[in-house]
Formats: C-alpha cells, structure tokens, sequence
C-alpha cells in the first residue's frame, strides 16, 4: 500500500489510518466532528498528497486540454486555474479535476487519487491525434498540503516569501514556503478561505511542520479524511465515485457551468448536447432527514411507495446538527420541499429536498 511522505508525522500525531484508493491515509486525529469545526472556525492542515498530476506540455497542448474538458481552459493566464469535467464520448464523466495553466504551454492536471491511473490512460490516448504534445505522470513528484479554514492566510502568510494578500480564489504562485520551493494556490474542497501547497516530496515535513508550529496558539489542527468528506457535502461539492463516475453527466449533477457548448469540439459534447436539448432524466439535490437515521451511498428512496432516485453521500452536518445528503432523483419529483422516504435498512425514515450547498 502506498504511503505518503507525511506518514510518519500522522503516526506520531496518534492518526487512525485507512486504505483509501491503494494509500494509507489518516482519517482522523481527535474526532471528525472537532477536525470539522476546526476548519469552520479556525483551520485545520490535510495531507492530500494521495491525489495525482499529470503534466501535458508542448506546442499542441491547450488543444489536447480543450479536446479533453468541458470547460473552457484557453480562457487561463499563467498563475491561474479551473475546475472542470472530463468526459468520455457518450458524456459519462471520466473524472472531475482541477486545471493549472503554469507556463504558456504547460497545463498541470490535479486528478482524484483512485482515478489517476485511469485518467493517465485517457490522456494519453487522445494525446496520439496531436504533435507536439507531451504527457508526464508526476503524482510521485509532487506532496499536496491543503491548509483550510477562516484563519488560514493568516498561519501560511509568516512563511511564504511573496505576499498572498491579494492572492484570488482559483490563482496560484510559485514561493518559497518555510524555505522551500512551491506553489501555492487559492483551492480547497472545504468551501473556507484556503490554500493548497503542492512542493517535492522531500520538502513535504519540513512544510507541514512548520505550518503546524505557526498555527499551534491559533486554533489549527490536523484534519483528516473524515472532516474532509464532511466539508465538502456541507457545500454539496461532488464526490468522485459517489455522486458522480462515468454513469453520470455534468448537466444532471448540476455542473452545467462547467460546460461550455460554445467552445470547439470537446470529447462528449455531441451527447451532452442531445442531453440538453431533450432534458436530464434525474437531477442530483440536496435533502435533510427529518427522522433520526443516517442516509448511506446507494440507499434507495421512495415516493408514495414509488422508487424514484438513490442516495450518493450521506453523513451528520456538524454545522447544522442534522443529517444531510445528496441524491439523484427524477426530474419531475426534484422540487424543493418534497417529501422523501429514504429507505435505511427495512425502514423507511423521512426526508425533505432543501435548496444546496447546505450551509
């Protein structure tokens, strides 16, 4: 099983570990709930050195981008970035990734952990229709530390060299941090102000040392994959694999901003645009349980006794002091206010849709 090149600091700092997607990884310290209002309050530090990057150079490759997102990358300055599908051809999403423009012809792509070797292989494939294009797997490069939460300028700012003040969300720079080379960049999967930090492996303990050591009197703590799932559904942010993989598309899992039909030829574009001219078939929304029981991935759910849509994720809101989750229901019972019976084990507990992200 892989391990990341903070693994030793999570033991030291009593981390429970698990197999997430083929790497041992901390999903908590103290408790999901603490991590989680942490990073709501205060901020809490993640290693998500897990996920991949794949480094597309060359004369041809904002074509070889262009061909494989929906968005619209041609629209990056250097020190910027997007977040984007990728599609197969029939509009199923092969991934959702972040998209950094860091030289003039050099893209670097931030893809989920269990999706890296699959989405190397798509790249690489419609790489062949270019020339001068080159496609580089770094995920062994590269460590990723993402520091989150309302505080969180105020623990990176004392380390890094050049000043972030005015860093916006979806830029980055390169900076020396704690006296290593990295770039820093205004992202996160929490929905607080934040930074990730992408450096060399062997730079990464000297990082998150430091900024454990600057935020120590500050309120940070360490946080795991716990909180971090937590987060994310709070402001319904998709979760590969759960709320959306290749059975889905962009338009029913409500991320039609991310897909530009007014740009040239993309892979899926065809189908995304029967999909939209003849209308989704199920949209995936929000809902809260209004009986106690937690709703689970692959849960089904009913209406006056009638399945009409499935759980993708569920959890309690430490925010909220509720149970929320998000679900692919068909279109015509997708209103907001609508009754649920979602169905825990041989029980049927209610629910309600309610407008997202839920904070």
């Amino acid at each position: 099983m892989n391990k990341t090149a903070l693994f030793d600091e999570h033991q030291n700092l009593g981390a429970k570990m698990i197999d997430f997607g083929g790497w041992q990884m901390p999903v908590q310290y103290s408790s999901i709930i603490e991590e989680h209002k942490a990073v709501r309050n205060k901020a809490g530090l993640f290693d998500v050195s897990h996920m991949g990057e794949i480094l597309i150079t060359g004369k041809n490759s904002l074509s070889l981008v262009q061909r494989l997102m929906t968005n619209d990358v041609s629209k990056l300055t250097k020190g910027e970035v997007i977040y984007t599908p990728m599609c197969y051809e029939d509009g199923g999403i092969v991934d959702d990734l972040l998209v950094y423009r860091t030289e003039v012809d050099e893209y670097l792509l931030v893809v989920n952990a269990s999706n890296t070797t699959k989405d190397l292989r798509w790249v690489k494939k419609n790489a062949e229709l270019f020339e001068e294009v080159e496609v580089q797997d770094k995920s062994d490069y590269y460590s990723l530390i993402a520091l989150q939460g309302p505080i969180s300028r105020e623990i990176i700012q004392p380390l890094v060299e050049k000043d972030i003040s005015d860093l916006k969300y979806y830029n980055f720079l390169e900076s020396e941090i704690a006296g290593v080379k990295a770039i820093v960049s205004r992202t996160g999967y929490t929905g607080e102000l934040g930074y990730e930090i992408y450096l060399e492996d062997d730079d990464a303990v000297t990082v998150w040392n430091a900024l454990m050591e600057e935020g120590s009197d500050k309120g940070l703590k360490p946080a795991g994959l716990g909180a971090r799932d937590t987060l994310r559904l709070e402001k319904a942010l998709c979760l590969y694999g759960n709320d959306i993989d290749e059975t889905t598309n962009p338009l029913e899992a409500g991320l039609s901003w991310t897909v530009k039909f007014d740009k040239d030829d993309f892979n899926g574009k065809s189908e995304l645009e029967k999909i939209k001219e003849n209308g989704v078939q199920r949209k995936l929304v929000g809902f809260i349980m209004k009986e106690r029981g937690i709703p689970r991935h692959g849960y089904d759910i009913k209406i006056d006794n009638e399945v009409v849509g499935e759980v993708t994720s569920g959890s309690y809101s430490p925010t909220l002091d509720e149970n929320i989750g998000l679900a692919y229901i068909d279109k015509d019972k997708a209103l907001e206010d609508t009754e649920l019976d979602i169905c825990i084990r041989k029980r049927e507990v209610k629910a309600k849709i309610i407008e997202t992200p839920f904070i």
